[in-house]
């Protein structure tokens, strides 16, 4: 059975040691973000090589393997639905970003969201009403809002800003830090295509937002732009 064969391929390549540093990184404990996450300790690159060979593997079966508390099972099921986003026709994109969003609660650690939202779900809406972009971002689940700010990310790749910064409007008072840093990340790839976009919403913003998401925004600013910002925070 071909599911059982991903699995097996996965688990040959399963390193303890690493496990227990990925466990940690991606915070597992009781009462963390990552509570209840289980870890194999397998690189990304080597999820994609066991992505490639298994492309064909069918919703069903990703199901399944969203399903696992396995974190790995998880990621290579999100690798194998973007390249099949990627190459399949309307109605198929419409299928996986229908399935995708059924999954959000599959979808739970920061790098599963990163490597999967802006390939399905701002790919499929790029060209389409978003208006689920903001009913995502005011979710009570951490991870929907995730997916909301990182999906606009395809839209900035097409120097269409005016999405991120409506969701970064949203998520100002935002309490987590993984929002914090999503936000500050997409604001700073508008200030890579348009300086001058990113600082019309920071002039407005930048008092109120919280400094992680601030500094996260100007990064790449000059160091003396950096400091304004910063010292004149409230």
């Amino acid at each position: 059975m071909i599911l059982d064969q991903i699995k097996t391929d996965l688990l040959q390549l399963s390193n303890p040691e690493k496990a227990k540093v990925l466990s940690r990184f991606f915070k597992t404990g009781r009462g963390q973000y990552g509570e209840g996450d289980m870890f194999l300790g397998i690189s990304v690159p080597q999820q994609r090589k066991v992505a490639k060979k298994y492309l064909n593997l069918s919703l069903v079966s990703l199901q399944e393997l969203l399903n696992s508390k396995i974190h790995e099972y998880r990621l290579t099921a999100l690798l194998i639905l973007v390249a099949k986003y990627k190459k399949t026709d309307f109605s198929g994109k419409e299928e996986i970003f229908d399935f995708y969003l059924n999954n959000t609660k599959n979808i739970n650690n920061w790098d599963l969201v990163d490597l999967s939202a802006p390939k399905i779900v701002g790919s499929y809406l790029l060209d389409k009403k978003r208006s689920l972009l903001s009913k995502l971002a005011k979710s009570n689940y951490l991870w929907e809002r995730r997916i909301a700010i990182l999906s606009t990310f395809e839209f900035i790749k097409h120097n269409d800003f005016e999405d991120t910064l409506s969701i970064s409007k949203i998520l100002l008072n935002d309490e987590h830090d993984l929002i914090h840093k999503a936000v500050g990340w997409m604001l700073r790839e508008i200030g890579k295509r348009d300086q001058e976009a990113e600082e019309r919403f920071l002039k407005k913003y930048f008092k109120e937002m919280p400094r992680t998401m601030l500094r996260y925004a100007i990064e790449k600013f000059t160091e003396n732009k950096r400091q304004f910002y910063l010292a004149n925070r409230k």
